[in-house]
C-alpha cells in the first residue's frame, strides 16, 4: 500500500524534471523513516487533502539546491538562496506535486494540493501525520533529492 501512495511523486519527479532540463534523473530507492523526519539543507513540505490526507517533503542539500534553482532559472548563477532562488525552488515543489495530483487523479483519487513551506537549515525536525513515511532518494545530475510521503 506505501507504494501506491508514494508511485504517483516517484512517476511526476522522472517525468517533469528532465522536460526542464535535468539531464540524469536516477531512482535510487526506497526507505521507511517512523513519524520525524530530520534534514539539513533546504526542505520544502506541501499539504495534501482530499481522498488522501498528508504531506509531502522534498529535501536536498543547501548546494543542491542552488544548482537546481540555477537550472529552473535557464541557467542563472545562483551563489546564494535569495527570493528568486527560493521562489523557483518552491514553484518545483508546486509543479511536482501538482503533478503527482494528476497521477493520483488518473487512478480515480481526487487530492488537492497547499501552498509550499521553504525551510533552509540543519537538522530541520518534521514530525508528519503518519507513523509510517516512504521515501524516495533520487540522483538528479549529481544531486541528491529525497521526497518523503505520508498520506492517510
Amino acid at each position: 500500500m506505501a507504494l501506491k501512495m508514494i508511485k504517483p511523486f516517484i512517476d511526476a519527479v522522472t517525468d517533469v524534471l528532465p522536460q526542464l532540463g535535468f539531464e540524469c534523473v536516477t531512482q535510487n530507492g526506497l526507505t521507511t523513516k517512523r513519524k520525524k523526519i530530520v534534514a539539513s539543507g533546504v526542505v520544502i513540505t506541501l499539504g495534501i487533502v482530499g481522498d488522501k490526507k498528508g504531506n509531502v517533503v522534498y529535501s536536498t542539500s543547501k548546494e543542491g539546491a542552488k544548482k537546481i534553482a540555477s537550472i529552473m532559472m535557464m541557467g542563472m548563477p545562483v551563489e546564494e538562496l535569495d527570493d528568486m532562488a527560493k521562489s523557483a525552488l518552491s514553484e518545483l515543489s508546486n509543479m511536482l506535486t501538482a503533478n503527482a495530483g494528476i497521477n493520483f487523479s488518473n487512478e480515480g483519487i481526487t487530492v488537492d494540493i497547499s501552498v509550499p513551506t521553504l525551510m533552509y537549515g540543519e537538522d530541520i525536525e518534521l514530525s508528519m501525520n503518519k507513523d509510517e513515511i516512504i521515501c524516495a532518494e533520487f540522483d538528479v545530475d549529481g544531486i541528491k533529492l529525497e521526497i518523503s510521503v505520508a498520506l492517510d
